[in-house]
């Protein structure tokens, strides 16, 4: 079996460049003070359920930093109060700034929500929210460079566009200390993140033309039934709807079924 050195792909959260990446206390503090301190997560795709996720995130914490006080007492425990700010940089197009509200996924609406939670998303891809990456480096230098490992995934294989777009950011100052002293994990993580999103996309599409694939299909089934109801023949049912014969026979026994 053949050996590695390379350090395995951990595939959960904490391992994904962005987080790698604001572990260390340093950049961590300059994104704090660029976004005024606010509570921040970060995303790859967007999701409408974000504010709900928020909400689970924010319970989690205030439980924990409550958990010796007297919640049953006359003395007014006192929380921080929150604000949440999503960093976004998935590849389908948005607005600089988006406001997600927990109310939006409430079935039934009311003007005045009893709970709501808002959150606000900001799109950090390459042209994107410029000012504030201005104010903080190393997220001016993140989306510079998952910018480059996309788009140099569209004309080679994604380990040399990862490779390449690595050597390249070391060389011109974009998350150098990050990226020479992490090359091997970073590598991996970032292939990883890229087959994930191409994954999902994938997904996405396949998902899509298997809905519209069954539309088709039960369109075409109320056709022939009206067809067979005006006594049409098979042959002449395929002329019509410009199908080809055993398909009509296929579906037609499908509805007597």
């Amino acid at each position: 079996m053949k050996q590695t050195t390379e350090p395995p792909v951990n595939r959960m959260y904490k391992s994904r460049i962005f987080a790698m990446l604001y572990q260390e206390k340093k950049e961590l503090l300059d994104l704090y003070n660029a976004i005024s301190g606010k509570h921040y997560e970060h995303q790859s795709t967007y999701s409408p359920n974000l504010p709900l996720r928020n909400l689970f995130y924010i319970s989690d914490l205030y439980s924990g930093m409550t958990k010796n006080s007297n919640l049953y007492g006359t003395k007014l425990v006192e929380i921080p109060a929150p604000q949440f700010v999503i960093f976004y940089n998935g590849i389908k197009e948005m607005p600089d700034r988006t406001v997600l509200r927990l109310s939006d996924a409430y079935s039934v609406k009311d003007e005045h929500p009893a709970l709501e939670l808002a959150a606000v998303m900001l799109n950090i891809n390459r042209g994107h929210n410029e000012k504030l990456k201005e104010l903080c480096k190393s997220l001016k230098d993140y989306s510079e460079y998952t910018a480059r490992v996309r788009e140099y995934a569209n004309i080679m294989p994604i380990s040399e566009a990862v490779e390449q777009a690595i050597c390249e950011c070391i060389q011109e100052g974009i998350l150098a200390g990050f990226l020479t002293q992490n090359r091997a994990e970073a590598k991996q993580v970032s292939i990883y993140e890229y087959d994930e999103e191409k994954h999902m996309r994938q997904e996405r599409e396949a998902s899509w033309e298997e809905g519209w694939t069954t539309g088709r299909m039960e369109l075409l089934k109320e056709l022939i039934q009206k067809k067979l109801s005006k006594g049409m023949s098979v042959s002449e049912i395929a002329i019509e709807l410009e199908e080809e014969e055993a398909l009509i026979s296929e579906l037609i026994q499908e509805l007597e079924k």
